[in-house]
């Protein structure tokens, strides 16, 4: 998207009906991980179309291994402070491990927190055909929601690892039920995570709803990254980011630069005081 079509589109909210548009009319769709204020509203006021409030806080905030530690109270609290960021873009909460699996009843309840404690427009959750139902009783309470299969990060202990989905015809034909039974539940779009390009092409091509890829090649419907995998503040990133700046760099370059001018007393100088009346 141009930046003439961008900051023609910035005063518009986003809403499930705009994506579902998108598709319609072949426009990509921009998807961003946010988890505070300032990120959310540099990213919604530079034309990104949905902020997902991804349980990944667990790993790029909290410095966990995964993504299961992540609890809803901490979900809720993050998905408030991006939506206060927020004037166009949809706003999606990530339902953490725990919050959904247990029973459909768990799921309602915790997808309304995200809704009225966080200010979210939409969950997201893992999961295909054993989630249908789940998916279909939280559409029922009014609540849009994002599917997710695939790579399912909260699914990292039966798969055996970060292991990429669908590279057999058994594991690719399960991954497209998986979406088709998503689509069925009442979901408005759904990520597809970790699987061969080829194969989100064809979920791409027969779902009616937005596809959103994430290391699932180019002819999905969107594209997701995580914030810190695109701006450089991690240690290393995943071989499918694209990573458009280095901020890790700078920002050690700014703190070394801080700590040499304490130590030599060059800060704070005159012009960063202030002057006794």
């Amino acid at each position: 998207m141009s930046t003439t079509s961008v900051a023609s589109t910035r005063e518009h909210r986003i809403t499930v009906r705009t994506l579902a548009a998108r598709k319609r009319r072949g426009e990509r769709i921009a998807m961003l991980t946010a988890y505070d204020f300032a990120f959310a509203r540099i990213f919604d006021q530079s034309g990104i179309d949905v902020l997902l409030v991804g349980d990944s806080l667990g790993n790029v905030v909290q410095g966990h291994d995964t993504t299961l530690p992540v609890t809803m109270d901490e979900s809720v609290y993050h998905t408030r402070l991006v939506t206060r960021g927020c004037r166009r873009a949809l706003v999606v909460g990530d339902m953490p491990f725990g919050s959904y699996q247990v029973s459909p009843e768990d799921a309602v309840r915790n997808a309304i927190r995200f809704v009225k404690e966080g200010g979210a427009q939409a969950v997201k959750l893992e999961g295909g055909v054993a989630m249908a139902e789940t998916i279909a009783r939280i559409t029922r309470a009014e609540i849009p929601v994002m599917g997710h299969v695939g790579l399912t990060p909260q699914a990292v202990h039966r798969m055996g690892g970060f292991r990429v989905q669908g590279r057999s015809a058994d594991e690719a034909s399960q991954v497209l039920a998986d979406a088709e039974a998503v689509q069925q539940a009442g979901a408005f779009a759904v990520v597809l995570e970790g699987m061969p390009a080829e194969l989100a092409a064809e979920i791409t091509r027969k779902l009616e709803i937005p596809t959103i890829g994430i290391g699932a090649g180019p002819e999905c419907d969107g594209q997701v990254l995580v914030l810190h995998d695109m701006l450089g503040l991690n240690d290393w990133t995943p071989a499918f980011v694209k990573q458009y700046a280095d901020l890790g760099a700078a920002t050690a370059r700014a703190a070394r630069a801080f700590a040499e001018d304490v130590a030599a007393q060059k800060f704070p100088a005159e012009e960063h005081c202030y002057k006794a009346r």
